[in-house]
């Protein structure tokens, strides 16, 4: 375990390695969003407050979706004490940025779609984000082999994992997943014939399919039916990208056509 940057690399800043790898993550992201507006040539300047929103969303989402997990209140933090110190979720921050973004189109009157800029950016924030994972939590359940990573005591007493027992590295199953999701957005999807949004939904039903399944050997609480809050909440949201997607297969969304009647309909600056 590296919990700060001095420990990964002795002459580094004792600073927490989460959040560098976190703040690394979002800068990558706005390179990625940067330089797919400008391919989109996409210059209403309302698009800043589409960033505004998605980044308040996550922030804020991100520590409530692991707050209220037990039943007696006494065992919660505190609202307060939960946005400020509390753990947070990936997938709470994904439905907090979705929401900002959704906020702020009301708010401030953007009439087009933006989940392609996002699609590509988020990928490869969450790539990058996960090496802070990797470094700082509980790797995962043990491999049942000689394969995986060992802890020593310390470290495996400070995520509550067992000691030189071989465990799965989830994380990495992580980061493989979400580079080789930017790899497909990045270099194909984004230049085919998608009606103008959809990109991020493919993204997002993907991963919601991954980390269920990934989520077995995560390590996290089980706590009804052999399975996680996590794939609980997945329980949920896979069977409405599914709807999303099939719709979108019966509308003829994936064929040229579509495009093109989106792209003579709206605006060439609004369609992201």
């Amino acid at each position: 375990m590296f919990p700060t940057l001095s420990d990964l690399v002795p002459w580094l800043p004792a600073v927490d390695s989460h959040s560098v790898f976190v703040g690394l993550g979002v800068l990558a992201a706005g390179i990625v969003f940067t330089i797919e507006k400008r391919r989109r040539a996409v210059t209403d300047h309302r698009i800043a407050y589409l960033v505004l929103g998605a980044l308040v969303g996550a922030a804020v989402f991100a520590r409530l979706g692991t707050w209220a997990q037990h039943l007696d209140p006494a065992k919660n933090l505190s609202l307060v004490d939960q946005l400020a110190y509390g753990n947070a979720s990936m997938l709470s921050a994904l439905v907090g940025a979705w929401l900002g973004v959704h906020v702020a189109k009301r708010l401030c009157g953007y009439p087009g779609r933006s989940g392609d800029l996002f699609a590509p950016a988020v990928a490869l924030a969450m790539a990058i984000g996960r090496i802070g994972c990797l470094l700082t939590e509980k790797p995962g359940t043990p491999t049942g082999s000689g394969w995986g990573i060992v802890l020593d005591p310390a470290a495996a007493a400070r995520v509550g994992a067992d000691a030189g027992v071989p465990l799965h590295p989830s994380f990495v199953y992580e980061i493989a997943f979400h580079l080789a999701a930017f790899a497909a957005l990045w270099f194909w999807l984004r230049h085919r014939p998608i009606a103008p949004g959809e990109t991020l939904t493919l993204y997002v039903a993907a991963y919601a399919v991954f980390r269920f399944a990934v989520e077995f050997v995560r390590g996290n609480e089980v706590v009804w039916l052999g399975l996680t809050r996590p794939q609980l909440f997945l329980l949920v949201t896979i069977p409405l990208l599914a709807v999303r997607i099939i719709w979108m297969l019966r509308s003829g969304r994936f064929r040229a056509d579509a495009t093109a009647r989106s792209e003579r309909t709206v605006p060439h600056e609004q369609r992201a």
